[in-house]
Order: C-alpha cells, then structure tokens, then sequence
C-alpha cells in the first residue's frame, strides 16, 4: 500500500489493517503497561481476537468514511498509531488521538504523524474542527497538541473513569482556517 515518511530517521505512516491483528497485538504487548497508564486500549486488546476485532471496527469505520487508524513503523516494526477516532464529515468534526510503545517515545513521531493525519481530514475530508482530548495529567499529549497549534478549549472535570480513577479530561482544537494559515510540514 502507501507509506508516508515521519521525517528522516526512516519512520513512516502507514495503514493499518485487520490482517495485522498479529503485529497489532505485538506491539500493545510490547506496550502495554506504558500505553495502558494513560489509555484504555490495552485492556480493550488482549489477545488475537480483540486485536482483529479493533482493527476491523476501524476498517469498519473508513469503509463508513467515520474515522481512520494508521500505524507508525519504525525499522520495520510497528511501534505507535494514530487515529481519526470520531469523524463526521457532515458535521466537519473529528478527533484525533494516538499513541506509542516506549522506544518510539521523544523522537516526534506522534507529532509529526499526527499533522498527516490532520492535513488529510482538512484538505481532502473537509473537517472544519479537529479535536484532541487528553487527561490533564498527560503532558506529552499535551505537548503535542500545543506543538500543533491547537487551542484548550476547556476542561472536562473527572469526565473518564480509567483503571479506578475518574480523570479530568482537557479538549484541544484547531479549526481548518486556523490549520490552513499555519503550515505543518514534515520535518
């Protein structure tokens, strides 16, 4: 299929699909306890079934044109994703999200592929609004959304229970006028 490149260390963006339930599933378990301590993902894909299944939903979801997943391989190896969780194009609302096993962490791959992710849902889907919707007590996510020009629009006080704890989630954006007037290329 297509990869993009994520700058010039040999990172690149690719899709990611249901026959790679296999590698999925090796990377959230490569992953799991860093992934899982700021996103529910690896207690949602534990084994070769759920992981298929995840994939299939996103599959499932670009078929319906209502989000995306990309992988984000390094070296041959998945190492990360991002996706399009929510996306309405009627609406012109999306939000985006990601995340990264260890070894790929502080080298701005997230970023870098995230401003991929958000130029196609602007320029090609037409999104007007693309959120971003972290834990206040995650600071790289935040970084990133600062990174990429997003503006915090509020805070949603203990708005998401995970693992025990009800955690306040703060929603970032960048409208399209705002994306368009700012480039983000590759670097």
């Amino acid at each position: 299929m297509y990869a993009i490149p994520l700058g010039e260390d040999g990172a690149e963006l690719r899709p990611l699909e249901p026959w790679q339930a296999e590698e999925f599933l090796g990377h959230m378990n490569r992953g799991r306890e860093f992934i899982g301590a700021r996103n529910p993902l690896p207690d949602i894909v534990t084994d070769l079934e759920s992981s298929r299944a995840y994939l299939q939903a996103y599959a499932d979801k670009a078929a319906s044109d209502s989000g995306r997943i990309c992988g984000i391989w390094n070296d041959g190896k998945l190492v990360g994703a991002v996706i399009l969780r929510t996306m309405d194009v009627a609406q012109g609302t999306a939000e985006a999200g990601c995340w990264l096993e260890p070894s790929a962490v502080g080298r701005g791959l997230v970023t870098q592929a995230v401003r991929v992710l958000i130029d196609w849902a602007v320029e090609e889907r037409g999104i007007h609004r693309v959120e971003w919707i972290v834990a206040s007590t995650n600071g790289p996510s935040i970084a990133v959304a600062r990174r990429l020009g997003m503006t915090k629009d509020g805070v949603l006080r203990e708005s998401d229970p995970h693992r025990g704890e009800r955690l306040d989630m703060e929603v970032w954006s960048v409208l399209a006028p705002e994306w368009r007037a700012n480039p983000h290329p590759i670097s």
